[in-house]
């Protein structure tokens, strides 16, 4: 019996991963991304303060498809057809027989947009940030402030962990270079406990830091707009800054608005735990075989949930799983909701701490200089795993 046609959007960690597992099941699979390449967002961290490099970051998805032999497209995705298995793109329409939609959410929109840089935006802004980085480190001196904002409608659409860890990376390297007296570093969020999703535990320790590290707190106040020089906020009160990084809550992608997809009120693709696309009209969802992964999803599960690379990837060898048995005639699945914790190395560039938290609550150790070269060792694991150069831990 000839396998099924797959047609996965996205080259991130939910689409790759999506890609390579499917492959591994001997399903004919072409990936669609708008990037040559697969970004490493959590090694990203490390660009600002010159401690890795854009190529480093990066691996060309090519040498990805040739390594596990799916098919790989370069281009935009403008309209979703779902029920129709047709994907329309900027330079053609492609049809397949299972859908699987990775390409990430979209940005909460802030004004003032233009007068901050993201380390979960483009890539390219990594770069940016750099070199702003450099410039008031040229210049001796500087007010810097770094954040991250929320989602009220998808509280679990927030990337807080790499804003923290950019701040105590260049706090690190102002006192590497004897110059951290000469800036003030402030941290920002509009929510009273940002990072309150890891636990109290760790609240308590990210309060410690922030006082051993003379970083400045500014918390509990909704962001108005952004500015040149700094960030106003509800009250008309500003934040000073010479540089600004923030980080956007996640919301539905554009290219959703032009589909027949189920949104959620935040504008996210609704699945069920099997992450199929839970349509509202009486078909069953299977009858379509159409599902949504990682980012592009609206996440059920806890209050304090959060979207990660890792329960991307979870999702996606779900999926991988959950289309074979489909394929086969077989009623097993498997879902993400039992898998969802929070779990990372918060790295701080001279140590880090490991965070997790999950349904019987949080913990944060603190792991000095060990951490940030576990954190290395992980970079090194993930590029050449991708690349099928060394074996696969299981669950990683």
């Amino acid at each position: 019996m000839q396998k099924k046609k797959i047609l996965i959007l996205g080259g991130g960690f939910a689409g790759v991963e999506a890609a390579i597992f499917l492959r591994k099941k001997g399903y004919a699979v072409t990936l669609i991304s708008d990037r040559e390449y697969f970004w490493i967002y959590p090694t990203s961290i490390w660009i600002p303060t010159g401690e890795a490099t854009f190529e480093e970051t990066s691996i060309p998805l090519k040498d990805i498809s040739n390594a596990h032999g799916f098919e790989l497209i370069i281009d935009e995705v403008k309209e979703i057809h779902s029920r129709e298995h047709r994907v329309v793109c900027a330079n053609g329409e492609y049809r397949c027989e299972y859908l699987v939609i990775a390409i990430g959410s979209g940005k909460v929109k802030h004004e003032g947009s233009e007068h901050f840089l993201s380390i979960c935006g483009k890539p390219e802004e990594a770069l940016q940030i750099k070199e702003r980085i450099d410039a008031l480190i040229e210049k001796g001196s500087g007010k810097i402030a770094m954040g991250f904002g929320g989602n009220a409608k998808d509280p679990s659409n927030v990337r807080g962990g790499p804003a923290f860890e950019v701040l105590f990376n260049v706090h690190n390297e102002l006192k590497k270079k004897g110059i951290r007296d000469r800036f003030e570093l402030t941290f920002f969020a509009p929510m009273e406990k940002p990072g309150a999703r890891m636990g109290e535990q760790a609240l308590k320790m990210m309060d410690m830091f922030f006082k051993k590290l003379d970083i400045h707190k500014h918390f509990g106040k909704k962001i108005k707009r952004f500015e040149p020089d700094g960030v106003v906020f509800e009250d008309d009160s500003k934040l000073e800054s010479d540089f600004t990084m923030f980080i956007p809550a996640g919301n539905g992608h554009p290219v959703f608005r032009n589909s027949d997809l189920p949104l959620s009120e935040a504008g996210l693709i609704k699945i069920n735990d099997y992450c199929e696309v839970m349509h509202n009209y009486d078909e069953t969802p299977e009858k379509y075989n159409v599902f949504a992964i990682g980012d592009s999803v609206a996440l059920d599960g806890p209050d304090w949930r959060a979207k990660q690379g890792h329960i991307a990837e979870v999702m996606a060898r779900n999926v991988a799983f959950n289309i074979d048995a489909i394929a086969k005639g077989s009623e097993e699945r498997k879902g993400y909701l039992e898998h969802l914790n929070i779990l990372c190395v918060m790295d701080s560039g001279d140590g880090a701490a490991f965070v997790y938290r999950d349904n019987k609550g949080g913990k944060m150790i603190p792991m000095p200089i060990i951490g940030h070269w576990l954190k290395k060792g992980w970079g090194w694991y993930c590029r050449n795993s991708k690349l099928g150069k060394i074996p696969r831990i299981p669950g990683m």
